[in-house]
């Protein structure tokens, strides 16, 4: 039975009562003019102009060719690759780090070399307490 909403008398509701909305807006205002001034700002330490770091020490280079010896170029000195065993790469890095704690050291591998052979050199610098350690790729192209 489908009834008349003229004949039964209920009619349907085309506004929106806004009141319950504007009180719970004006309650908040004042919640937050209230707090604001309680909240302190951050303070930003902005850097000083003349102040500069030292340029990053160059890094040492480690090459591991394929016949798995090791080489050491120290890149600051520019001087030449020299071919050492373990200790003496350890030795050399140590000396290096005693000036610069946060030398940086490179491990730069032919493309034959087995994985293995790189990651025992990670390891022992890792264990040496060297603390940045990269690998070396060349880029593609040409």
């Amino acid at each position: 039975m489908i009834t008349n909403n003229k004949r039964s008398g209920h009619q349907l509701m085309n506004q929106i009562n806004v009141v319950p909305y504007i009180d719970v807006m004006l309650v908040l205002l004042v919640i937050f003019m209230v707090t604001a001034p309680l909240v302190n700002p951050g303070q930003i330490e902005l850097p000083q102009v003349g102040k500069t770091a030292a340029p990053p020490a160059q890094p040492m280079e480690v090459s591991i060719r394929s016949d798995k010896s090791l080489w050491l170029r120290d890149r600051a000195q520019g001087v030449a690759e020299t071919k050492v065993t373990r200790a003496d790469l350890v030795k050399a890095i140590r000396e290096k780090q005693k000036a610069n704690p946060e030398q940086a050291v490179v491990i730069a591998a032919d493309k034959d070399v087995r994985y293995e052979a790189v990651l025992d050199v990670m390891d022992t610098l890792q264990q040496n307490q060297v603390k940045k350690v990269g690998l070396l790729a060349k880029p593609r192209g040409g």
